[in-house]
């Protein structure tokens, strides 16, 4: 046993979660990674770093399961497309990252893609022949 908490230990997975989401972020927006794992990168970390769970977390043991399970999963599918090397480049970038503040453009840049989203999907409801 290491001698952490519970709770010490869940905070060091979420830490390592948000490290590997950002490494997903910046996979996505690098030339270098194929064009199917950018897209799936996009994905994960927007869906990491979204205040809009899949399942809300408020719902008692069901609400953890996007986080523990959905996310994982869905890095891990990030990382098995993209060259080890390049990976570990861009978790050591992510990394770096999460020891310097916090940025609120990168919050602003979130919300801004969920507002652009919700908007496409409420014109093509709207616009939709069985509307």
């Amino acid at each position: 046993m290491s001698g952490k908490s519970l709770s010490e230990r869940i905070a060091d997975l979420g830490r390592r979660l948000a490290v590997e989401a950002h490494a997903a972020w910046l996979a996505a927006r690098d030339p270098r990674v194929p064009w199917f794992a950018r897209l799936l990168a996009v994905a994960v970390a927007a869906y990491a770093l979204s205040p809009i769970d899949l399942i809300p977390d408020f719902i008692p043991v069901l609400g953890w399961i996007d986080d523990l399970i959905i996310l994982p999963l869905g890095l891990l599918a990030v990382r098995r497309l993209i060259a080890a090397p390049l990976w570990a480049e861009l978790q050591a970038t992510a990394q770096a990252a999460s020891e310097r503040p916090s940025s609120r453009a990168g919050m602003v840049v979130i919300l801004l893609l969920w507002a652009v989203l919700l908007t496409i999907v409420y014109w093509a409801v709207r616009t939709s022949p069985l509307h």
